[in-house]
């Protein structure tokens, strides 16, 4: 599918936030959020159901998809934020307005159960969305400059180049030498796995596959990547790039169990395509941002790896 690119984010702009998985659970750091984007000289705009609560949901799944179908349609919109992840997401795959969503391109940001929103939105319209800081979590908390940076910088200005660089003191890991070149897939490993076999999973032939997760312990990645395995995602794929896994060693040290390097060492046994580890992507403080959709280039002997279109225009 020919991808779609959202306009750039100029100051003075409005952002719409919404929570199209969890409420806030900290509703003093959603506010700190919206005030960090005031601050940054951006208007902002509520979704009408943001703060909403239902269980573990933001809402009903009616209200949490009325607000992402509102905000893409909204002429003064021209960025959506999520305010955090949490649950739900896949609640809303059949009630996105997809054509809308493809006529009317914004830049859509967000992580860990937005994951299943972002996939699903490149398979059917596209669009190249943004896996970056959400209001209510590095905005309300403090975002780091790296993050900070990165982010902003590839929102609002439309570069040839970009490089997804790691921090200095924190090279990525070769585990496979190689180059590649494909379209950036991936996200939150367990969030996207129930999507893959369904018309919600993007085509992922010679992409580079992005994975993170968090408090998932190493049997259930083993599950996980064995999956993708069966499934022949990893097959298709040009390179595979992981990013950081935090909280995913076994939690009872009584218990036999492998480590994580085991199960990844283990699922990827065979491929011969470039891999690196211990890219500044997922849950914690210091992220990059990923545009997923975009094409990019992995060079292990170069040690690069590089966004190679404008995402924005």
């Amino acid at each position: 599918m020919k991808r779609t690119k959202p306009e750039k984010l100029k100051i003075g702009d409005t952002i719409g936030i919404i929570s199209p998985s969890s409420k806030p659970p900290d509703e003093a750091k959603f506010w700190r959020g919206i005030d960090y984007l005031k601050h940054k000289g951006f208007e902002v705009s509520l979704g009408k159901h943001v703060l909403n609560q239902r269980g573990y949901l933001a809402g009903s799944d009616d209200e949490r998809a009325e607000d992402i179908n509102s905000m893409f349609q909204r002429k003064d919109v021209r960025a959506i934020i999520c305010s955090r992840g949490g649950y739900g997401g896949p609640r809303l795959l059949e009630r996105l307005d997809y054509p809308a969503i493809k006529k009317h391109p914004r830049i859509f940001v967000g992580y860990s159960d937005i994951t299943v929103l972002q996939n699903a939105i490149l398979a059917k319209t596209g669009l190249i969305t943004f896996s970056g800081p959400m209001v209510a979590v590095e905005m309300g908390a403090g975002i780091t400059p790296f993050t900070e940076e990165n982010f902003w910088s590839m929102l609002t200005t439309p570069q040839p180049v970009f490089p997804l660089a790691n921090p200095a003191e924190k090279p990525f890991e070769v585990l496979r030498e190689g180059t590649a070149e494909g379209r950036l897939v991936g996200g939150c490993l367990s969030v996207m796995l129930p999507l893959v076999g369904t018309q919600y999973f993007p085509d992922v032939s010679g992409g580079i596959l992005v994975i993170e997760d968090i408090d998932e312990e190493a049997y259930r990645l083993d599950r996980a990547l064995f999956h993708l395995r069966a499934a022949g995602v990893l097959n298709k794929v040009s390179a595979i790039v992981l990013g950081e896994f935090i909280d995913c060693e076994a939690k009872d040290p009584a218990k036999p169990s492998l480590t994580v390097k085991d199960v990844i060492h283990d699922a990827l046994e065979g491929l011969n395509i470039p891999v690196i580890s211990g890219f500044a992507y997922g849950h914690g403080k210091i992220k990059l941002t990923v545009p997923f959709g975009a094409q990019a280039r992995l060079d292990t002997t170069k040690r690069t790896f590089d966004v190679i279109e404008p995402v924005v225009k």
